[in-house]
């Protein structure tokens, strides 16, 4: 993403405020001390951490990190019990983690380094070494991209990132205010700094609320029993999937095949065939394609998630049902174990 340079100066919000950064230089102001933290609790250097988390949400502006306070777009998998949100990835709906706070999501992002032995050998190297801890991700399977280290080299290298590398938690944002001498002006900034110059102490006052507590709530239910089903349907979008931008859609409610070949002017066999469906209703949140799908995944492979059947991951990858049955030798009808490896390209090799 380029530089973008602006006159508005940086906002330091509380957890429960709008996140609203507009440039990775905002971001990094934000986010440079999580990262400092995070090195001195599991010496990860700062500069890889503030670089993944800058390339993950896009400065700042992508729906994860906006909407679910993750930085690092990690996903549920079976042993996550927080909170969860559905957003594209990889497939329609995929699964990944939300938190109350971004600090949060750097921490887990440092367990998950920190614990998952593919990433052992990282721990080896010299902690101020970026280079080679970007090289190391790759090659330990962090991301598909060839060019992943290269690009966070890149971002360290143009925002002298590894700065950080070589500071604490009592001296990042002293180390922030000497990259982004203009935060001297920002309040807000100063006020972490030093907090007794900008703190004052305030006097409690009662206030009358003229109106109940519940009040809002009702209002949204009396705004949800108005929306009607024509209403919540006329908000389908058709959806480009990850898998060669295979046109698909999300249903928003509980409906039937009828209405959504007549929505968009495709017969209802079709829309059974393409689908593999086994009855006309459509439940909420379900995948329906509105073309024939791939005989092969975009991925290689997917771990089945508990619940999932093959039909599931059929359309999570817009693949045919029945390529995916024989790409992976299981028979018409079986299910999938949880966790167990889903062949979406090549066929699964010989025991």
């Amino acid at each position: 993403m380029k530089r973008l340079f602006t006159l508005v100066s940086l906002l330091v919000l509380s957890k429960f405020s709008a996140q609203t950064w507009a440039t990775e230089d905002q971001y990094i102001q934000k986010f440079a001390r999580y990262a400092v933290e995070e090195m001195e609790k599991y010496k990860i250097p700062a500069s890889i951490t503030l670089a993944q988390g800058l390339l993950e949400t896009g400065g700042g502006q992508s729906r994860l990190a906006l909407e679910g306070k993750n930085h690092f777009g990690i996903k549920c998998k079976e042993d996550w019990t927080g909170k969860t949100m559905k957003h594209t990835d990889d497939a329609p709906n995929e699964c990944f983690r939300v938190y109350d706070d971004p600090r949060q999501s750097y921490e887990d992002h440092s367990i998950f380094l920190s614990t998952r032995k593919y990433y052992a050998n990282l721990f080896n190297l010299d902690m101020k070494d970026y280079k080679a801890w970007a090289t190391g991700l790759k090659k330990a399977g962090y991301a598909t991209n060839p060019r992943y280290a290269s690009i966070l080299i890149g971002k360290i290298e143009r925002y002298k990132l590894y700065e950080f590398d070589n500071t604490s938690s009592k001296e990042v944002l002293y180390a922030v205010l000497k990259m982004y001498p203009d935060l001297k002006n920002d309040v807000s900034f100063m006020a972490q700094m030093e907090p007794e110059k900008y703190t004052k102490k305030k006097t409690p006052v009662t206030v009358e609320v003229p109106y109940r507590q519940t009040s809002y709530a009702q209002q949204q239910k009396r705004v949800e029993r108005i929306k009607t089903r024509a209403e919540m349907m006329n908000t389908i979008l058709i959806k480009s999937h990850p898998n060669d931008g295979l046109k698909y859609i999300i249903i928003p409610e509980d409906t039937d095949v009828e209405f959504i070949a007549k929505k968009f002017k495709i017969s209802e066999n079709k829309l059974i065939k393409w689908n593999e469906l086994e009855s006309n209703v459509l439940k909420k949140n379900e995948i329906v394609f509105l073309e024939s799908k791939n005989s092969e995944g975009n991925t290689a492979t997917y771990k089945a998630e508990p619940g999932e059947d093959m039909h599931d991951i059929a359309q999570k990858f817009g693949i045919k049902l029945n390529k995916l049955y024989a790409k992976n030798r299981m028979d018409e009808g079986q299910k999938p174990t949880p966790g167990q490896l889903i062949y979406l390209i090549d066929k699964k090799p010989r025991n």
